[in-house]
């Protein structure tokens, strides 16, 4: 597939990237049929954020088409064919923070907590196609994304 990748500061460039594939249970593709930037991608492009890596996957907002679902995802909430919108923040629904509807706080959701933890004095939820330190997930600047905990930020 074709996705906007980040090769360094103030360089952007498609590039053929794998396809995503489900790897966990709770999960799903979409097919992304338009993208924008946001204002915050300057920060990345600009190379103001550090744990950027050559050819992470950018964007971390954005829309698309289900075209594939994870067996633990709840089918009453996603279907195949659903069009929705994916935000920033990757959320597990379960932890604490998610029960008091802190999606940003998830303490779940980013697998290298203890990089940010060093960085910033705390970790914040995984965050799509934003650094390596917030969870190193790829974004939607792509013509398909895989989401972790569908059942939650879609």
């Amino acid at each position: 597939m074709k996705a906007v990748c980040w090769m360094g500061t103030e360089k952007m460039t498609v590039e053929t990237v794998p396809d995503p594939t489900i790897l966990i249970l709770v999960t799903q593709l979409f097919a992304l049929p338009a993208l924008v930037f946001a204002v915050s991608d300057l920060h990345l492009y600009n190379g103001l954020m550090p744990t950027m890596e050559q050819g992470d996957i950018m964007g971390h907002e954005f829309m698309g088409e289900v075209v594939e679902i994870g067996a633990g995802v709840d089918r009453e909430k996603l279907k195949v064919g659903d069009r929705v919108v994916v935000p920033f923040t990757i959320a597990c629904g379960r932890c604490f923070f998610c029960q008091q509807q802190l999606w940003s706080c998830c303490d779940n959701s980013n697998p290298n907590y203890w990089i940010a933890e060093k960085m910033m004095g705390y970790s914040p939820s995984g965050l799509f196609g934003y650094t390596h330190m917030l969870g190193g997930y790829a974004g939607g600047q792509a013509q398909y994304a895989r989401v972790p905990f569908a059942d939650v930020g879609p």
